[in-house]
């Protein structure tokens, strides 16, 4: 399984995710510090082993690091929304979509969940040269895809030089892996091994290197007929028979709005001490839910073994738990970030459209009048009337668990209308006799603020936000719309005013972030970067981010890359094209038949998922 990696080694992977917000009662503070006490008394009895390779038949097994568990039974989850776009992870752009990849396809590293060392995984060891730019990776021998064929070099090659480098699908990981105007060399030195050679020294090349592989059988013909077709190659009308994959789970059934099944793989490469082939679980399923409020439902009807546990919902839960059968595990602050950003796009698009009202953009490109609603949020408010104080307020773009944090800046400032109301004033900005805003040309401030639609907690969220700004006599029209089409908005059309959103990232790496951050990167939402875009468009201070995002991936020695990478998040903070709200603590509700859980800060609750089992 995949999870977020080692001190100076980023998880590439960011995916887009919601912002979950409802307005309910304070008082959850005391349950917090009890969770924090108590939640790894459980996983503190049995030691998570060393892990370490082990030879049977000429096939290089990975011992599994938990104790020998019972074969059988299942273990069902649940995602929001509508289920998975994709069943291709090289093209995925969705969080259920990028599960499901990880499920199906195994990584060459991954990361130790309990001390975040990048560990092998389908390889059985790595080198790195003294300079620090020749990366060797040594293959397990013996393992298999689905449909028997043995996973070698060639897949390895096959994927990084015909899928990632050739820029198919999601590009990603291309992009995070140019290093100084290069891409690595991948070549072939055996049946199991390949060599990777960087330019220079480059900080999170590590994590990229064990990224999830392709079968080059499977995907040959495929990218022979063009990037076009290699886009809806395994669509979700795919059978099942026909994805070749490598995880421990092989997909069984997918039926649209409704679930997706899993059932284990025979001849996944995991042993327990007694030589028995892993996963445990007989099946995995993901029950797509819809909304928050049913998946509720379902874990209470026990038609869930595991949720996520919503801050206002928790003082329900704790009331519950003494007498249920379930435990609760608090893993601390989550590694996303929650914010409000602004489209500061100018122009018009190949159409001649503008992207934004122009009257608009004067407003948004006004860091004055970004500042203003900056300071008219009440984060507090949110922390203890949203979260229901399971949550600490977040002004960086650093998440608060970020070994990269800036300090100085984390604790951010109060709410302070008079202060917002100032600045707007020094723009220009006035309020008529009926108390609504209006710039210096007259027209009355009102715009959009988009979400995902399906969550009732971020529905109310952005209510919220709209009273907050009210009082600055600002109108703001809430407008929860379908996922897709919201992305579409963002990532195709750029044909949005704000929106509230979050993303998910490394604590580790920040270099996870250049997507966002890199003038050119597939999530740059607030200005996004088309093809046929000029240059001299960029804002001085997004320049001086793309020189950051060089230096800092370069930069080998952690004290001068924090210093680097202070600096890029003092530039968000003073520029503010994205206001950040708050970070939730991850909460999650188990079934207590589940056992072999370790949950960690890096890994969550059911990392190994393969070494789960049930017992009844």
């Amino acid at each position: 399984m995949k999870i977020i990696g080692k001190i100076f080694i980023v998880l590439i992977f960011i995916s887009l995710v919601l912002v979950s917000c409802f307005r309910i009662d304070k008082g959850a503070d005391e349950d917090i510090n009890v969770l924090r006490d108590g939640q790894s008394q459980e996983s503190a009895k049995v030691e998570y082993k060393e892990p370490q390779t082990v030879t049977i038949n000429g096939i290089d097994y990975k011992m599994s690091r938990s104790q020998v568990g019972k074969f059988g039974g299942q273990i069902i989850v649940s995602t929001i929304g509508e289920g998975p776009k994709t069943f291709n992870p090289w093209v995925s752009k969705d969080a259920t979509s990028s599960e499901i990849g990880d499920l199906l396809y195994e990584s060459l590293l991954t990361t130790d969940p309990l001390t975040g060392e990048v560990i092998p995984n389908l390889a059985k060891e790595y080198k790195v040269s003294k300079d620090q730019k020749t990366y060797t990776i040594t293959l397990r021998k013996g393992l298999k895809w689905t449909d028997g064929k043995e996973i070698t070099s060639d897949d390895v090659v096959f994927t990084w030089n015909d899928i990632i480098l050739a820029g198919f699908g999601n590009t990603s990981l291309r992009d995070s892996v140019l290093i100084d105007g290069e891409y690595p060399k991948v070549k072939k030195i055996d049946k199991y091994t390949v060599e990777f050679k960087i330019k220079k020294p480059f900080a999170p090349f590590l994590r990229f290197v064990g990224t999830s592989i392709a079968p080059g059988h499977i995907y040959k013909p495929v990218i022979q007929k063009g990037k076009r077709y290699f886009d809806t190659y395994l669509g979700t009308t795919t059978g099942p028979k026909d994805i070749v994959s490598s995880g421990a789970f092989m997909l069984e059934e997918y039926i649209p709005a409704q679930r997706v099944v899993f059932k284990r793989n025979p001849n996944y490469y995991v042993i327990d001490e007694n030589k028995n082939k892993l996963p445990y679980i007989d099946k995995y399923v993901i029950l797509i839910v819809g909304d928050l409020n049913n998946e509720l439902l379902k874990f209470e009807a026990g038609e869930l073994d595991v949720i996520s546990v919503r801050g206002k919902d928790l003082p329900r839960f704790k009331a519950k738990e003494k007498n249920s059968d379930f435990k609760i595990y608090n893993l601390g602050p989550n590694t996303g970030t929650m914010f409000i950003a602004f489209n500061l796009k100018t122009g018009k698009n190949k159409d001649g459209q503008y992207y934004v009202n122009p009257i608009k953009q004067k407003w948004f490109n006004d860091v004055k009048f970004r500042t203003a609603i900056d300071y008219a949020i009440d984060r507090n408010a949110m922390v203890y009337n949203v979260a229901n104080g399971a949550a600490q307020p977040l002004f960086t773009a650093e998440s608060l668990s970020s070994i990269y944090l800036n300090e100085a800046l984390a604790s951010g400032h109060e709410r302070d209308l008079e202060y917002a109301k100032t600045l707007l004033k020094e723009s220009g900005f006035y309020l008529d006799k009926n108390g609504y805003l209006h710039d210096k040309d007259g027209n009355a401030v009102e715009f959009d603020l988009y979400t995902n639609a399906g969550q009732t907690e971020r529905e109310a969220c952005g209510v919220m936000v709209k009273d907050d700004l009210r009082e600055l006599g600002i109108k703001v029209n809430f407008k929860p719309i379908e996922f897709n089409t919201l992305v579409s908005k963002m990532m195709t059309t750029a044909d949005w005013d704000t929106v509230l959103m979050g993303l998910t990232g490394s604590p580790l790496e920040p270099h996870s972030g250049k997507n966002v951050w890199y003038s050119k990167g597939h999530l740059h939402l607030f200005n996004m970067r088309f093809q046929d875009d000029k240059e001299d468009a960029l804002l001085p201070w997004e320049k001086e981010l793309d020189e950051i995002i060089e230096q800092g991936a370069l930069e080998l020695d952690y004290n001068k890359r924090k210093l680097i990478y202070d600096r890029y998040q003092q530039i968000i903070y003073d520029e503010r094209p994205i206001i950040y709200l708050y970070s939730p603590l991850t909460i999650t509700a188990v079934r207590k038949k589940i056992k072999n859980l370790y949950p960690t800060a890096l890994g969550g609750t059911m990392h190994n998922l393969y070494e789960l089992y049930i017992d009844e």
